[in-house]
């Protein structure tokens, strides 16, 4: 593994900073490459890819972008622009890591040329907006903010103490060994709620048992995505897509929707997937009063103080079926797809507060005029989701795929 930490950022306004960090890198014995995002002003220092390289990556050139004098178009075109210097330089073998920091401009530079980067390269974002909403920086990747405290400007005794920790901490994770595992286990990713995790549990500890690591995902709309961006990595060899329940709030407006592009990356990458319905009774929001106007008369639940959730209807479940029909429909591997006939989570049972035969006759009926069972295989069962009969049922399928194919 090559032993160079990048260092990127606006050396014209935050220059003397990154010159800080890329010494005290150094200290320990690492080499740097050093990549000027800046544009406007000199550089403090010498990069080793001038901004001149990184505009021209972008698809620009700095004297267009100082001539146009558009602040988004050259945050823009430096973000692309870092991006692929760092992947193209990560493909050659020589990144082991990446520190930037910045403000918003900064950060949105900075993090994104983290995101290109596979999970598990260190990557430390120091930032004066770490310690807000950090998911449009972080998305699904697995990148370390740490709060400035201070803002970026100068070197002064509270950003000297918290540089210097960002620093050391990347130099500490770039120059680190993981553990090996004592074996190797081919890795399936599963999908769980709250409302399903009896099922994901009890399906979890059968493919443990059979040797396999299985990897739960919160499916909160970064979860899923998570999970598929470890699919479209290689990293996962098989599927228990349990809970579905991110295309609700994609199709009906909530607030952990994992976008339209959910349920393709298994499918497209041919690995073994056996997929049920869990959750697709509900759609999420946070505390009542933010719930939309245009909701306020439908059926909702306080799940806790900060989430509450709305049962789905008829007609949206019609909807959902059919997407899902048509997701599965067009896999490239094996894949089955479970119904639980009397209840597709925990509130979905009778005498909860999701209890709707209807609607999920409705979602059931889509699916079963929808799906190719050509290519799909489907699995009705009379029992609720969360029965341990479903779980089992569902591990065994998907071990089964898997010993078959060879997956492992």
């Amino acid at each position: 593994m090559a032993e160079k930490v990048v260092v990127l950022g606006t050396l014209d306004t935050k220059g003397k900073e990154f010159k800080f960090i890329k010494d005290i890198i150094e200290s320990t014995g690492l080499e740097t490459i050093v990549i000027d995002a800046g544009v406007k002003g000199k550089p403090y220092f010498e990069p080793d890819i001038t901004r001149n390289e990184v505009a021209r990556a972008g698809g620009s050139n700095i004297e267009e972008l100082i001539t146009r004098d558009d602040r988004g178009e050259a945050i823009d075109t430096m973000m692309k622009g870092a991006s692929k210097i760092v992947s193209e330089l990560y493909e050659k073998g020589e990144v082991a890591g990446i520190i930037s920091l910045g403000g918003t401009a900064g950060t949105t530079i900075g993090c994104a040329a983290m995101r290109a980067l596979p999970v598990g390269i260190p990557k430390v974002m120091v930032s004066t907006v770490a310690s807000g909403d950090t998911r449009p920086y972080v998305d699904v990747k697995d990148i370390m903010m740490m709060y400035s405290v201070v803002d970026i400007s100068g070197i002064n005794s509270i950003s000297r103490r918290i540089l210097t920790n960002a620093a050391f901490a990347v130099a500490g994770m770039v120059r680190g060994e993981v553990p090996p595992a004592k074996e190797e286990k081919p890795l399936i990713g599963a999908t769980m709620f709250g409302v399903t995790t009896p099922c994901v549990t009890k399906a979890r500890e059968y493919l443990e048992e059979r040797g396999y690591e299985v990897l739960v995902f919160h499916a909160t709309g970064t979860g899923g995505r998570a999970m598929e961006s470890l699919v479209e990595a290689g990293f996962i060899k098989g599927v228990l897509d349990i809970t579905t329940t991110e295309w609700c709030d994609e199709l009906v407006g909530g607030i952990l929707s994992a976008g339209p592009n959910r349920l393709e990356a298994a499918g497209k990458a041919g690995i073994p997937q056996v997929v049920s319905t869990g959750a697709l009774d509900m759609v999420n929001f946070g505390p009542m009063e933010t719930v939309p106007e245009r909701f306020k008369g439908r059926k909702l639940y306080k799940h806790n103080p900060s989430v509450t959730l709305m049962r789905t209807t008829n007609e949206e479940n019609a909807q959902l079926g059919k997407i899902i029909a048509e997701k599965l429909n067009a896999a490239k591997g094996p894949t089955a797809l479970f119904l639980p006939l009397e209840g597709v989570s925990l509130y979905d049972v009778e005498g909860k507060p999701f209890y709707d035969p209807q609607a999920d006759a409705a979602l059931f009926k889509a699916i079963r005029e929808n799906i190719d069972r050509t290519k799909v295989e489907l699995i009705e069962m009379d029992t609720d989701i969360n029965d341990e009969r479903f779980a089992l049922a569902m591990a065994k399928k998907l071990a089964e795929m898997m010993e078959k194919n060879d997956w492992q």
